[in-house]
């Protein structure tokens, strides 16, 4: 072999090693490529998802903030209706106190026949107190102002309930050393007072029946309650108020005191003339003895 052909040679082998060496480096090139396609594929995909977390966290932060704030605003709503439904029923009752006052207040009556109403109440209350306390022997305590009606009514007070329970006359001893409160001054507005009525206790003053016009009241008013907001709750759907559950902002403003319905008042007073005494306290907390 000469010199010429061994150099031929060694080209063809230069250029298949060259050939060999470009189509590897070529490989790897796309190869490089492919991978770092994919990695950066990868990075971007995973950027996204953190970016798709981070608003779907703020989403529900924002739909969070959303449901705080309607519950704290229908919350609101809420405490502004119960307190005008408060102030309704607060209104109600100093209606229906004045109106026990009335009764009871028998220096500011524009009828003759007041002080005869007025006896016989007092009669049916120590008539109550008597049946619920049934002591042969009780203490008697009213207002200072009631005290000539209270005595001219115990002797008919005590046969009548002998009369309904079948037993001797009961001793009524009526407390002149202390009284309840007289009934309220526009000048001491926030003084302890009492409308009317008479309380009773046993000897021992250990069974105590109060059965004052303003210990009815509160009684009267608390089973009264409920029969009170469900009619108020059916005028209101009967005039087509929204509620404030509906959105309606201004449903508090709609309680007015205006509004009082009259006939809850009759009824509040018809009750607390006619309901049975109730009113028993097993304690000395009035210092009967």
């Amino acid at each position: 072999m000469n010199d010429a052909d061994v150099s031929k040679q060694i080209q063809q082998m230069v250029r298949f090693i060259r050939q060999e060496a470009e189509e590897k480096a070529n490989e790897i090139s796309v190869s490089a490529e492919e991978e770092f396609n994919i990695e950066k594929l990868q990075l971007v995909e995973a950027e996204k998802k953190k970016i798709r977390q981070e608003y779907e966290r703020k989403e529900r932060q924002v739909e969070i903030r959303k449901k705080i704030e309607y519950s704290m605003q229908l919350n609101a709503s809420r405490i502004k209706v119960l307190q005008a439904q408060d102030d309704v029923i607060s209104s109600m009752k100093e209606a229906a106190s004045k109106e026990l006052l009335s009764v009871s207040h028998h220096h500011h009556l524009t009828v003759t026949h007041h002080d005869h109403v007025y006896r016989n109440l007092l009669k049916d209350l120590v008539v109550q107190c008597l049946l619920r306390l049934k002591e042969p022997s009780v203490l008697l305590r009213c207002r200072k102002e009631d005290l000539h009606l209270v005595e001219h009514v115990l002797d008919s007070a005590a046969q009548e309930y002998a009369d309904k329970a079948n037993v001797e006359p009961p001793q009524i001893i009526v407390d002149n050393q202390v009284y309840l409160p007289p009934g309220p001054s526009h000048h001491n507005a926030h003084d302890i007072y009492c409308s009317g009525g008479v309380v009773l206790a046993s000897r021992d003053g250990k069974i105590v029946c109060e059965n004052t016009l303003d210990a009815r009241l509160d009684v009267v008013f608390r089973k009264k309650l409920p029969e009170v907001y469900e009619r108020r709750r059916y005028r209101r759907e009967g005039e087509g108020h929204r509620t404030v559950e509906d959105g309606d902002d201004q449903a508090a403003g709609r309680f007015e005191s205006s509004s009082l319905d009259k006939f809850l008042l009759e009824d509040f007073f018809e009750c607390i003339v006619s309901y049975p005494a109730m009113f028993i306290s097993r304690s000395i907390s009035l210092s009967w003895i």
